[in-house]
Order: structure tokens, then C-alpha cells, then sequence
């Protein structure tokens, strides 16, 4: 029973997105969808031990869940025009012929970052219902508790049914008032593949992956929108280096440590051409173009060594002005580290902390950590290192920073 509901959590992790996706576009009704994917998930594990799994267990979801809708307007006596074209189409379709829309999933971006809800709703709800994140991950990922995250994900459903939101990609009117929702959540769903808050997984690459896409659909959908393709080139440079980011047990590589030869090169290429778009449409960086040009200066560099550090810090200032926030400050402080260091990196370091706005992540101990060994204050490193592994989630980070402790 334990291998079945790995595979069903597997099964979820990669396929949630659309199979909620086209529920969402066959009922109308994104709190509906959700509700039958999560019922067709029990049949699996019900089913499934007894079955064996489905060879299109994404297709077996999505009828079931379809079958479900069905069989609840068959009991409401809804059979209008509509039950009857889904259920003569669901019966002409086979499980393994079954193939989702890619733009169903950019529909269900779209309508988790409608303007009805407030910007904290549209984060979360989009982080639950496209990554498939659980409420215990998305608190983790944005800092706050599990009950603010869950309360957030309730009301936003209540506001979109409230407020009877289609399921569709607005009118490119429209769009503008939704871009700056929608590029922050695909960003922070791709963060959160690229770096997995919790579990055994150092990174969740089939979640990282979907952001890309999203982002290059959205790139052709609005080709002059120049922060479109800086996040595009931001994740195309990060996700360049998935190869050569863990070993073959799993275990992290850190970025000193890479064998840059494994970096992909033909996607750093195409985030180079895609930073040069958003550079070619004018009005200047702005934050994800300038997050890619700092990417970029790690991408073309020969080794850590010989990295462009006084550029990174220029433009991470650039970015600090632009979008303060602490995490770029920390990232600031890295760069300072590297480019003068770390005496000068510590003062940054040490404000951060007095303002406690990182309180409770595991960020903060571990760069300082790292700065106060590089000064030779051993037992403070130590201690700041075995810190920052108490308060990481993911196992494979802790393990890192527990390892640095004990070289220590």
C-alpha cells in the first residue's frame, strides 16, 4: 500500500495541473475540480493496489473524476445539452487516447491570478492548484503559517465562485492587469522545483519544468512584454544546470562544486536570446530581467573563480532598488563575499538579522555560517551552521549544512 500511494503522490505531482485543468473547463468551476480530482485520487488508492496501476494513470484520474461530475448533475436532474455532449464525448474517448490541452493549464493560471483576488489569494491558490504544492509547502515557500495559507486557498475559491470567474484566458485587454500575478506565481512555482522546500528531493524538476513551459507559452502569447522573456531567460539559464546539480545517490552539488561541462548549453543559449529580446523591446530591466543577467554572468563564466562578482553585485543592487526585498539582500551579500570578502559581507548580514525579517529560514544562519567560517571564527560557524540545518524542511539541505558543521 506504501508503493501505491507513492506512485498516486508521483501520479499527482506531475499531472495535477491539467487534470485539474480540464475539470475545470469541463464543470466551469475551479473549487468543483479540485474536489473531484482529490475524490478520483482515493479511488486510485483504493483501486490501484487491487487493479495494478493504469499505463496512462494521468487519463484514468481524469475519467474518473469526469465520470464523477456526471454522475452528481445526473442526480441534481441537470440533463441538459451540455451533460449530454460530455458524456457522449467521455464515452468515445478512450483512457489511453487521452491527451490534455496545454492551454487549458495556461487558462488555470490565468484564473487562479484573476483580479478578484487579492495577490496573497492568487499566490497561494495557484501554488495548491497548478504545482500541487500542499498547504504545509506553499507556508514554508512564503513564510507564513499553515492556517493563513489554507484560510487564504478557502476564501479565494469562495471569491471566484462568488464572483462566477469563467475558465478561460482573458482578452489580451486584459492580460496586463493579470501579468504581474501570473509571472510571480509561474516564477515562484519554477522556485520552488528548482529548490524543493521540503522532502528527500533536492530539486522537483517535473514542477520546474511545467513553470518553463508556461513561461515560453506566455512569451508567444505576449512577445512585447520584455519581463515575459527576462523570466523566461531566468529560468531557461537556472534550469541549464539541473544536470550537474545532483549526484547519483541524490545528494546536492552546490555551485562550486559543478562540473560545468554538464551545464546545457543550448538552453543557456536560449536564455541569452531571450535576454536579448527583452532588452531589444526597451524600457529597461526590470525584475526578472535583471534576476537573468545575473544568472547569466554564472552561465558564461569558466568557474567560480573567474565569475564576473563585481557585476553581480552591481546589478544586484540594481534589482535591490527596483524590488527590495531581504532574500536579494542576503543574495547581495553572497556576491559582496565574493567580489571583496566576507568581511565586507557581514555587516549585511548582521542588519538582516537585527530586522529579523527572515526569522524562522534557514537562509540567513547558513550564509552567515559560511562568512563567519571563511573569517576563521570556527565555534560561530558551527553553531550558525547546525542552525540553519535545524530550521531546513528538505532533508537533502539539511544534510548539506550538517556536513559543513562537522567539518568544521
Amino acid at each position: 500500500m506504501s508503493d501505491i500511494r507513492r506512485t498516486v503522490e508521483a501520479v499527482w505531482r506531475i499531472e495535477s495541473a491539467r487534470i485539474v485543468a480540464t475539470l475545470a473547463k469541463m464543470t466551469g468551476d475551479l473549487g468543483l475540480a479540485e474536489d473531484l480530482a482529490q475524490e478520483a485520487l482515493v479511488d486510485a488508492l483504493t483501486q490501484w493496489p487491487q487493479s495494478g496501476v493504469p499505463r496512462n494513470a494521468g487519463a484514468w484520474l481524469t475519467a474518473v473524476a469526469k465520470r464523477k461530475a456526471i454522475d452528481a448533475w445526473r442526480r441534481r436532474e441537470r440533463l441538459d445539452e451540455r451533460y449530454r455532449a460530455i458524456a457522449h464525448d467521455l464515452s468515445e474517448t478512450s483512457e489511453d487516447e487521452w491527451q490534455p490541452i496545454d492551454d487549458d493549464v495556461v487558462r488555470l493560471v490565468f484564473t487562479t491570478c484573476h483580479p478578484v483576488l487579492s495577490r496573497e489569494a492568487q499566490v497561494a491558490l495557484t501554488l495548491r492548484v497548478v504545482a500541487g504544492l500542499t498547504t504545509e509547502e506553499i507556508a514554508r515557500l512564503l513564510l507564513v503559517p499553515v492556517a493563513t495559507v489554507q484560510q487564504r486557498i478557502v476564501r479565494a475559491k469562495k471569491t471566484l465562485a462568488a464572483a462566477q470567474v469563467p475558465f478561460e484566458a482573458p482578452e489580451p485587454s486584459e492580460w496586463a492587469a493579470r501579468l504581474g500575478a501570473v509571472l510571480g506565481v509561474v516564477y515562484l512555482v519554477f522556485t520552488e522545483g528548482y529548490a524543493a522546500t521540503s522532502g528527500d528531493r533536492w530539486m522537483r524538476t517535473e514542477i520546474a519544468n511545467e513553470a518553463l513551459r508556461l513561461g515560453r507559452v506566455l512569451a508567444g502569447l505576449l512577445p512585447g512584454e520584455p519581463e515575459v522573456h527576462g523570466l523566461v531567460a531566468l529560468m531557461e539559464f537556472q534550469a541549464s544546470r539541473f544536470g550537474a546539480r545532483v549526484a547519483q545517490d541524490g545528494a546536492p552539488i552546490l555551485l562550486s562544486d559543478q562540473d560545468r561541462t554538464r551545464w546545457d548549453r543550448a538552453q543557456i543559449e536560449r536564455g541569452r536570446a531571450a535576454l536579448k529580446r527583452a532588452d531589444t523591446i526597451g524600457h529597461g530591466r526590470g525584475n526578472y530581467a535583471l534576476q537573468a543577467a545575473i544568472a547569466e554572468c554564472h552561465a558564461i563564466a569558466a568557474s567560480i573563480e573567474e565569475t564576473d562578482w563585481e557585476r553581480i553585485v552591481l546589478l544586484y543592487e540594481a534589482l535591490g532598488r527596483l524590488a527590495p526585498s531581504p532574500i536579494v539582500e542576503l543574495n547581495r551579500a553572497v556576491a559582496v563575499s565574493m567580489a571583496s570578502g566576507p568581511a565586507d559581507a557581514l555587516p549585511i548580514v548582521e542588519r538582516l538579522a537585527a530586522e529579523g525579517q527572515l526569522r524562522g529560514s534557514y537562509l540567513l544562519p547558513s550564509v552567515r555560517g559560511e562568512l563567519l567560517a571563511r573569517l576563521g571564527r570556527t565555534d560561530e560557524a558551527r553553531a550558525e551552521l547546525t542552525a540553519a540545518a535545524d530550521l531546513a524542511t528538505n532533508q537533502r539541505q539539511q544534510a548539506v549544512l550538517r556536513a559543513k558543521a562537522a567539518a568544521l
